[in-house]
């Protein structure tokens, strides 16, 4: 083959291999934007006159605070309903605030869970045999649920904002007593104060009054 022909061979392959990548680089950039379109369209736009975002606890009622005892077997359940949530959280963090001051985290995950979930199971019992460092009390807690922006942020619209509106309260048990050695710490002195008490002296003198002087009328009716 010539010099000529070498040379159109040669040409004719660099064109055909340029080509190709340009259709490769075009096929790249389709494929990338299909990828990103649909995180595009995901996108959820807020308008600034939609109001904030809330949940409403389910369980336990709120009619009273409830009390759980800690124990073994023995878990709690809280429960909600989002209200004017248009942007889902990732996570959800939930945690009681007890009156001495110490935050626990609520659940299995150590306080976070999904951000689409509506309840948490809490297994008091495993978490008081985790957790010696700092354990469980006696006391009334303040259930705080928030989002991804953290305890504290501001109301925002269609964002959900932390909830700090359940009050309950944890006990323990008292070890089991048999009968037989059970003594009532104030039977002794509530019935030494009875008979103590001026009304019971009084009514006592009365009756002893009243029975001697029927007596006398019965002896002298007899005479």
């Amino acid at each position: 083959m010539d010099s000529n022909g070498k040379q159109n061979g040669y040409g004719h392959g660099k064109t055909n291999h340029h080509a190709a990548r340009q259709q490769q680089q075009q096929q790249q950039g389709q494929s990338q934007s299909q990828n990103q379109s649909p995180a595009s369209s995901s996108a959820v736009q807020i308008p600034q006159s939609a109001p904030a975002g809330g949940l409403t606890i389910t369980q336990p009622p709120q009619t009273a605070t409830s009390y759980y005892k800690i124990a073994p077997s023995n878990t709690v359940t809280f429960a909600w309903n989002f209200t004017d949530v248009l942007s889902t959280p990732t996570h959800l963090t939930v945690s009681a605030v007890c009156d001495n001051g110490n935050t626990y985290p609520v659940g299995p995950t150590d306080g976070v869970i999904p951000g689409d979930a509506t309840s948490v199971t809490w297994d008091l019992w495993a978490y008081q045999t985790a957790h010696s460092n700092l354990p469980l009390v006696e006391a009334t807690y303040v259930l705080h649920i928030w989002d991804d922006r953290g305890p504290g942020a501001a109301r925002a619209p269609g964002l959900l904002s932390e909830n700090s509106a359940l009050k309950f309260a944890l006990y323990t048990p008292l070890p089991y007593t048999p009968l037989e050695s059970w003594v009532c710490p104030t039977c002794n002195g509530a019935v030494s104060d009875y008979l103590a008490h001026p009304a019971f002296v009084s009514l006592s003198v009365t009756f002893i009054i009243m029975l001697l002087s029927g007596y006398s009328l019965i002896r002298q009716a007899l005479r």
